[in-house]
């Protein structure tokens, strides 16, 4: 019997086959044997956050400008209502300076996420840059009561915003509670700042020392202690932090300027710019630096080379009153008087509260035979100087030779008060040219010199045997030694 023809209307059931091993097998319609169906496409993420992790790579290999393009696209993408996308933005801005637009990306993001604490801190943090501290604190204190357990770095930059608002006391509660949380360098630090600028010097130390022992081989740390520990006179501890900083860091430029400076305190030019030399590979166009290579070649008698390296100093730091200071000291020792006026000069308009300045201009003032003005600066150096003995010396040698004498018995008299204290509070005492030229002053006076016996166990100086005929050549114990010049900060 024929096969009916197939017809649109009764089609034939087609049966399905399955391939095995390459051979077509006809699988019956009541079989178990199923079709294997096509794996599902993984879901894709929503629109508004599927660029963050690539944008997050990019960023944090600080390729910015790709980073960039990114952001721009997901911003079109989703008419700037990414989150993440903000908060990038505004940190890639606040790296570029760009720290007022980098606020208002973060508020952006305050408004779209209002419960995230990061974005209010990083809020704060655009205010404190911007110097707007009282708002930042505000932020920060916005930012805390959002938190469920304490945040050192929150309380921290509290801190630091209370010291820049003055609030010492404020800031260092902050700072401890912060430390309670994390022990942190920093935190360390500004908490040492805090005490520095209440004068209290060994609360700092004290600070200082508790910090080195959970980070013993952090080099500024040690500096910076060792810088204080110089500030106070006890040159031993200062010079073993130091010695721990460049065991760490041999290239740190801060400890190389201390350490050589104590080295030149003690007359060891050669040494000191040894390590001046190493220092200058790095900063070389550093004022302190110059300065201090300056004021070795004074020490070695070698003028031509210490102006020049003062005048190179003053180049790069004009307003420096130190340097101008040490220009004026050579110049005086040179003879050249009016070069050592204009440059003292220059040093008491920048810094009219030492005494020291005037006591150079005075000098100066009387080989330029300006007695009156000469005799101003000198009541103006006793005035200011209250502690420094060789002050009054020069001012009673001074008068000795303009036929004062009561006005030289007086000084005389302040000298040996003033020495008696010095070496009372010191333990040492003066160099032993100014005990010299001042036991000679007062024979001439006919004062008592029994005070003026007991000499220094060093010399530093010759002693010049012309001393009651002109004002006492300034030792190198008031000059500006290079420890002044390196900042504790």
């Amino acid at each position: 019997m024929a096969e009916a023809p197939s017809s649109p209307m009764n089609p034939v059931a087609e049966t399905p086959e399955s391939h095995v091993n390459g051979m077509t097998a006809t699988v019956p319609p009541g079989s178990a044997i199923k079709t294997k169906s096509r794996p599902r496409k993984a879901p894709e993420l929503q629109t508004v956050e599927r660029r963050n992790w690539l944008i997050h790579l990019h960023y944090v290999r600080k390729e910015f400008d790709v980073c960039k393009q990114l952001i721009r696209e997901q911003l079109e993408e989703t008419r700037g209502m990414c989150e993440y996308a903000n908060y990038v933005q505004g940190l890639i801005l606040r790296q570029e300076g760009k720290i007022q637009e980098s606020f208002e990306l973060f508020q952006l993001c305050n408004i779209l996420n209002p419960s995230s604490v990061e974005n209010i801190k990083q809020m704060a943090r655009a205010l404190f840059l911007l110097g707007k501290h009282r708002l930042a604190v505000e932020a920060y204190l916005q930012a805390e009561m959002k938190l469920d357990k304490p945040d050192w770095e929150l309380h921290h930059n509290l801190g630091v915003c209370y010291m820049h608002l003055k609030d010492h006391e404020g800031a260092r509660e902050q700072l401890l509670y912060a430390l309670e949380q994390n022990k942190h360098h920093q935190t360390f630090a500004s908490l040492a700042k805090i005490y520095l600028l209440e004068n209290d010097i060994p609360s700092a130390i004290n600070t200082y020392r508790a910090a080195i022992e959970y980070f013993p081989e952090n080099a500024e740390l040690h500096t910076t202690l060792g810088l204080l520990y110089m500030q106070i006179g006890k040159y031993q501890p200062a010079f073993e932090h130091l010695g721990t900083t460049l065991t760490f860091d041999p290239t740190n430029t801060r400890a190389i300027l201390a350490a050589g400076s104590m080295m030149q305190s003690h007359q060891d030019f050669d040494v000191a710019l040894t390590k001046y030399r190493v220092a200058a590979q790095s900063i070389p166009e550093s004022p302190p630096l110059w300065n201090n290579i300056a004021m070795c070649f004074f020490g070695k008698k070698k003028y031509v080379a210490a102006i020049s390296c003062l005048k190179r100093a003053n180049y790069l730091a004009p307003f420096d009153w130190k340097i101008l200071y040490n220009l004026g000291l050579v110049h005086l020792t040179m003879q050249q008087y009016t070069s050592a006026f204009h440059f003292l000069s220059a040093a008491v308009n920048l810094r009219p509260t030492k005494g020291h300045i005037f006591m150079l201009l005075a000098i100066a003032l009387t080989y330029l035979d300006d007695e009156e003005n000469a005799r101003q600066a000198y009541e103006q150096a006793v005035t200011l100087e209250a502690r420094d003995p060789s002050v009054c010396l020069n001012y009673a040698i001074f008068l000795k030779n303009h036929d004062d004498k009561e006005g030289a018995l007086r000084m005389i008299n302040e000298f040996e008060v003033r020495m008696v204290k010095f070496r009372q509070s010191t333990g040492a005492d003066l160099d032993t040219e100014v005990i010299e030229n001042g036991a000679k002053l007062a024979m001439l006076l006919g004062v008592d010199g029994s005070a003026f016996h007991k000499k220094s166990s060093h010399t530093r100086l010759r002693a010049d045997d012309e001393a009651n005929q002109e004002p006492a050549k300034v030792s190198q114990s008031h000059m500006v030694f290079p420890s002044l010049t390196v900042s504790c900060a």
